[in-house]
């Protein structure tokens, strides 16, 4: 991390003010407020069903808010487009893996860089020198990226015959082939053993040492407690509580809400 980056680490990358989502008469997300600070590990937790997924799509424009505000780095980007956030440094996996199955992992990875390119059409079709070069370096960062999350092996692999947790790490390089500011991820231990979620938690230390804020959805409480430094937590779409790991893990109605009421 440079020194520029270190001063600007502890500001706020992505501030939500209020943010609601309605689906005709739910509220699947109410009034939820927080700030993630650039640098750290922040997460996102609560029951199934608490609206976390629903929060993230507000982020990242799949769904546009009800209400409220989302700004990331000082910007409003409240109802931007998704293909416009991803632009400005926002970057996601999804809860479901997906990848282009019949795509080798290396063109998984390059397709991320699309948006990053700057070779016109013509550039293409003509096979000009710029486009060559702009070819050869894509491809140069993809399997860069692939020997980063630790799958270089399957560079030439489609990516449907990939082994589950390989699947889980290429949607992880693809979303960092974007070149991404803050990156979310989307329960990214499901279907893990515990070794590979060990392994994961030592993935998401390296991508936060490359200047990335990483803010994740999580159901495994292993891998939220030992990766993350700060922790909102939802309950049907209301947010209710925030804190560090330790405070949080204390927090009555956390407990409540995971626990159910006690006779």
């Amino acid at each position: 991390m440079s020194a520029q980056e270190s001063e600007r680490a502890g500001e706020t990358i992505l501030d939500l003010e209020g943010v609601t989502k309605r689906f005709l008469g739910l509220v699947a997300v109410d009034n939820v407020s927080f700030e993630v600070k650039r640098g750290e590990v922040f997460a996102l937790i609560g029951p199934n069903g608490a609206g976390k997924t629903t929060l993230f799509n507000c982020i990242t424009g799949m769904f546009p808010p009800s209400e409220g505000r989302v700004s990331f780095d000082g910007r409003d980007i409240t109802g931007y487009k998704p293909h416009r956030v991803a632009f400005l440094g926002i970057a996601r996996t999804f809860q479901n893996i997906r990848v282009f199955d019949y795509m080798s992992a290396l063109d998984n990875v390059r397709l991320g860089q699309h948006s990053r390119m700057h070779a016109q059409i013509w550039d293409a079709i003509l096979k000009t020198p710029k486009a060559r070069r702009e070819e050869a370096e894509v491809t140069e960062r993809a399997h860069e990226l692939l020997r980063f999350v630790g799958i270089e092996r399957y560079a030439n692999s489609f990516a449907r015959n990939l082994p589950y947790g390989a699947q889980r790490r290429l949607e992880i390089a693809r979303a960092l082939a974007t070149t991404p500011r803050l990156l979310l991820l989307d329960e990214p231990a499901a279907g893990f053993n515990p070794q590979e979620k060990v392994e994961l938690m030592k993935l998401v230390e390296k991508i936060r040492a490359q200047d990335v804020t990483v803010f994740l959805i999580e159901h495994d409480m292993r891998v939220v407690m030992g990766a993350s430094s700060r922790i909102v937590v939802l309950d049907h779409g209301i947010k209710i509580a925030e804190g560090t790991p330790q405070e949080v893990r204390s927090d009555a109605k956390v407990i409540e809400a995971y626990l159910g009421k006690s006779a």
